[in-house]
């Protein structure tokens, strides 16, 4: 057996194209595999979940565009997005990787997972939350967001900002008492969430992977990740 830890990646679907396939890029796969996992794509297969669970020592749940319930969402609001089943098989491994205490990282729709699980809210568009919200849904954007001090995510990545791209149209705008809000965009938007109850849980909202072969501070988190899973390993 490996002395690597596994790591299981959730897929993503062309849920604009009818979710006839599973699409996923490289990148998340490349950003463990350098941080020192073995990454695996995990489909939406429901008699997965438990051997996923118990075999493998931490879990990725990617960015995607699927509708979430409408009770993870401020009154009034709902998701307009188009239904998955990615979401039920999701949610169970994420809730089961939580209860085992394994490391969970969430990234965009997973961020947002990890939040919602916990007591957040969210809104499915943020832009239309105020004439001061920037520019969150082009894949050419870029803007800064500040660590929130003492935070988990703060020591990871070793800065007090960090500039990032901006690739979604929900946000997260509360948090319960389960959750701690660990960085945000000049606008306010929440930009990371962290469980404190977990060894680790955290999650941003912006895409990390995509910086995966560069020299970048936010590298730091898959490394953190992939090393708390090692220790579970």
């Amino acid at each position: 057996m490996s002395a690597k830890p596994r790591i299981a990646v959730i897929m993503d679907e062309n849920t604009s194209g009818g979710g006839t396939l599973y699409e996923t890029t490289k990148a998340y796969f490349v950003a463990v595999q350098r941080a020192g996992g073995l990454p695996f794509g995990i489909p939406y297969i429901p008699e997965m979940i438990e051997p996923v669970l118990e075999e493998f020592d931490g879990f990725v749940s990617v960015g995607g565009r699927i509708r979430f319930p409408r009770d993870w969402y401020v009154a009034g609001d709902e998701s307009r997005y188009p239904s998955s089943e990615r979401l039920e098989i999701e949610q169970a491994l994420m809730r089961g990787f939580l209860e085992r205490d394994k490391p969970v990282l969430g990234i965009c729709n997973g961020m947002q997972m990890l939040a919602c699980l916990h007591g957040a809210r969210m809104v499915h568009e943020v832009r239309k939350s105020g004439p001061h919200i920037l520019t969150h849904d082009d894949r050419a954007a870029m803007h800064t967001v500040e660590m929130m001090p003492g935070t988990i995510l703060s020591r990871i990545v070793g800065t007090t900002s960090l500039d990032v791209n901006s690739r979604h149209q929900e946000a997260v705008v509360a948090v319960s008492d389960q959750a701690v809000i660990s960085a945000r965009a000049p606008d306010g938007v929440i930009e990371a969430v962290e469980i404190p109850s977990r060894r680790f849980a955290i999650g941003v909202q912006w895409h990390p992977e995509a910086f995966a072969t560069q020299d970048n501070p936010g590298n730091r988190l898959f490394s953190a990740f992939v090393e708390a899973a090692q220790q579970r390993h």
